[in-house]
């Protein structure tokens, strides 16, 4: 018994977790240095999380909704009764302590079936591009991978540059688009990706780390300028009207500049989007018509800065 304590205690880790914030206040995620757990699970309350001695243990706090295990990171959900300030720090500590004390975060004995897996392949406007879509969420945020140099913390993508005819990728919160180069057609290599994508979902695979998140672009291109009237209503205007249009043929937009001299503004084309035939057409006759609209005397032009 005391050999079996000792490599216990040595085998142990002494995870430190870090708090995040995230878009919606009532949601704080916990991110470990390591992977915690493969594969998604999800927890809407107690009686769900019978495979989760972690999540029982964190539903017995009066302020949790919601618990959401994913690679490296727990995310709770709370109830409006409190603030997470007031309260953050106590549950860093309790999940800490479980986890160092060798806590099981997910018992595969009983967990439950999976859900079968769907996906299917959608037509994009541009002809170098397919949508295929799950049936279930992939990830948080956007993604975009020009090349495999750049997917160390997105397993999926890693796996996915392995097919020779694939050139670019974009995984958006339940659909990957690929990008394919012309040494083959679409009939060719369809089913191929679309089984191999069902396969990877299905097997419970880490489909992005993340630390691989990308920011939005007001963020990662404003990060140090203070954004005026008119870009805040440009951003507003491309998430409510242009980006859900955009995310339904494969692609996404989204905002990098906006000059009050000029009148121009810039943005950033992604998937399906990106090097589309048509994409010329929708930003003159669809996004900046729009722009011109709603913003009137203040738009002369709107230019795609990567295509």
């Amino acid at each position: 018994m005391f050999y079996v304590l000792l490599h216990k205690l040595l085998t142990m880790k002494n995870r430190t977790l870090t708090i995040e914030k995230t878009n919606i206040p009532t949601i704080l995620k916990f991110t470990s240095t390591d992977i915690l757990t493969s594969g998604s699970h999800q927890f809407n309350n107690i009686d769900e999380a019978k495979n989760s001695p972690l999540a029982q243990q964190l539903f017995y706090l009066p302020f949790i909704k919601r618990v959401y295990f994913s690679a490296n990171f727990i995310a709770l959900e709370r109830f409006a009764i409190v603030e997470w300030s007031d309260v953050q720090e106590e549950v860093k500590e309790q999940i800490e302590k479980y986890l160092n004390a060798g806590g099981v975060v997910i018992s595969e004995e009983t967990a439950p079936k999976k859900i079968p897996v769907e996906v299917y392949a959608e037509s994009t406007p541009n002809p170098l591009v397919l949508k295929f879509v799950a049936n279930i969420k992939l990830v948080e945020n956007d993604l975009e991978f020009k090349n495999k140099k750049t997917t160390d913390n997105a397993p999926l993508a890693t796996e996915l540059f392995n097919f020779p005819f694939v050139k670019e990728i974009f995984i958006s919160e339940n659909y990957v688009s690929i990008t394919k180069n012309d040494t083959v057609e679409w009939p060719e290599i369809t089913v191929e990706i679309r089984s191999f994508i069902r396969q990877y979902i299905a097997d419970g695979k880490t489909i992005a780390l993340e630390n691989a998140v990308q920011q939005k672009v007001s963020e990662v291109y404003n990060h140090d300028i203070e954004l005026d009237d008119v870009s805040k209503q440009i951003i507003d205007i491309l998430e409510e009207y242009i980006k859900p249009a955009v995310a339904a043929d494969g692609g996404n937009i989204m905002f990098q500049s906006y000059s009050p001299a000029s009148k121009i503004v810039n943005v950033i084309l992604q998937g399906a989007c990106s090097g589309c035939p048509s994409s010329t057409i929708t930003l003159k006759n669809g996004i900046e018509n729009m722009l011109k609209q709603l913003i009137p005397g203040k738009i002369n032009e709107v230019v795609a800065v990567n295509q």
